[in-house]
């Protein structure tokens, strides 16, 4: 059954997403996570103008807002994980992300990673980015990243809790109507996933990131960005 655009577009009851997890991640170190966010989180970062104030609305464990050397970090999820470890100085806000309180025109930047394809509607895609257009300060950035459809169509689908395919193309329409201008667009950057050869060290990710040539061989995540109009 499709959910009316006022309902919550993902009551926690229709998935066990605590449990889907586990078993995505089984067998990779939390701390191996970590590491490779370290440095994707710093990069990204760099990328976004290095914003002060930085919103995670699906911050997961917790890896990118720890990487960020932002002066005021918020981070938002619908499942509280008993092994999420954040920094003291993070704000962590437990529960749907289009229903909790957030400050308007506050955050200088909002890193949107590997959420969208969770949606069921393209309507709540808008929705959501409209959401967080209204949490961003006048000349903020939205970074966007996600599995793009057209370079791993074969497997988008494997993760149980995908539902909405989507590409680099198809994020900046959805970027453009929701009021944003893209100001930066990344077909291929990071690998599909960590079962996939994402480098397992600190080292090699940051050797990986400096090569724009491997992202052409091995991205398969999109990375785009904008500001509000």
């Amino acid at each position: 059954m499709t959910a009316s655009p006022d309902e919550p577009v993902q009551p926690e009851d229709e998935l066990n997403y605590a449990g889907i997890y586990q078993f995505r991640f089984e067998g990779i170190q939390h701390q191996t996570r970590r590491e490779v966010w370290e440095e994707v989180g710093r990069f990204v970062w760099e990328r976004m103008g290095r914003p002060r104030r930085v919103l995670d609305p699906a911050g997961g464990f917790g890896e990118f807002i720890n990487a960020v050397p932002a002066e005021e970090r918020w981070l938002v999820d619908v499942i509280d994980y008993p092994e999420r470890e954040t920094d003291p100085g993070v704000k962590v806000v437990i529960g749907d992300i289009f229903d909790i309180e957030l400050p308007r025109a506050h955050f200088d930047g909002v890193f949107a990673s590997n959420i969208l394809e969770h949606f069921r509607e393209p309507e709540h895609v808008a929705r959501f980015l409209e959401r967080m257009r209204d949490t961003l300060a006048p000349g903020g950035v939205v970074a966007v990243m996600g599995p793009n459809f057209k370079y791993c169509a074969r497997e988008y689908f494997d993760c149980a809790d995908h539902a909405l395919p989507l590409t680099h193309i198809s994020i900046q329409e959805h970027l453009y109507a929701a009021g944003y201008d893209v100001t930066d667009v990344i077909p291929r950057f990071l690998p599909y996933s960590f079962r996939s050869r994402l480098p397992a060290s600190r080292q090699l990710v940051a050797l990986y990131l400096r090569l724009p040539i491997l992202w052409r061989l091995q991205g398969k995540q999109f990375l785009v960005l904008g500001t509000p109009r």
